[in-house]
């Protein structure tokens, strides 16, 4: 058994427990007004992959690449905290072979030039991603054409891939879906979505797709940002 395998079954399940789980090929969608902890999450939603042993690309849109490096180290160290077992175990150098970093700027951000740079890192054995994360994306932006082309390449690629996306305050809610305005005309392109909706001085984890039947009642702890059952 490999260190990885040894390690895994300590901190499985407990980045993610709202059932973070897509089919291969098809995405999902973490939806929140900006400041709320969408990144965060996407990372937790990481980290899960991570100790299982899967390789992920994280895609930046807004923060560089040492930005997000402290975002893993953060929300690890609290995953960490968390289990004692884990502290002894120190698995956090095992898992980073498994992770890659790219940015992009927003501006001009579309599936091709993404392919492009997915396809030199294969080609060249330098990486083989097999869970994508999108993190800065803002619906305002984010054309249909621009998700529908993010699709087809996760479909060709055989990955799962969890797309951060930005809504506003003022956006209002689709009255035939009940779903975020703008999110509904893209809807039909995502298997899984949820929402982080700041209510009552927290932050509740709302399933708007597909995890209507995993998710329980979640907040993100106010303290560390790790999703975490209601007190």
């Amino acid at each position: 058994m490999s260190q990885q395998e040894s390690q895994t079954p300590v901190l499985n399940h407990i980045a993610a427990p709202y059932g973070a789980v897509l089919s291969e090929g098809r995405i999902g969608a973490v939806l929140a007004r900006a400041g709320v902890g969408k990144t965060a999450v996407l990372v937790q939603i990481a980290i899960e992959n991570l100790l299982a042993g899967r390789n992920v690309l994280h895609v930046s849109l807004d923060q560089p690449v040492r930005k997000v490096c402290l975002w893993y180290e953060e929300v690890f160290g609290h995953i960490a905290a968390r289990h004692e077992q884990a502290k002894s175990l120190d698995p956090w150098e095992a898992i980073l072979p498994y992770r890659f970093i790219m940015t992009f700027a927003l501006e001009g951000f579309n599936a091709y030039r993404l392919e492009e740079r997915v396809a030199d890192l294969s080609e060249q054995g330098i990486f083989h991603p097999q869970v994508l994360l999108v993190d800065g994306l803002d619906l305002k932006s984010a054309s249909r054409e621009v998700l529908s082309g993010l699709e087809l390449m996760v479909k060709e690629y055989h990955l799962r891939a969890w797309f951060a996306i930005r809504i506003h305050r003022e956006d209002g809610t689709d009255e035939k879906t009940g779903l975020p305005e703008g999110f509904a005309q893209v809807a039909d392109l995502f298997e899984s979505a949820i929402l982080l909706a700041p209510q009552s001085g927290c932050v509740c984890v709302k399933p708007l797709l597909g995890a209507e039947g995993s998710i329980g009642n979640l907040v993100l702890d106010p303290a560390t940002l790790l999703v975490s059952e209601k007190q």
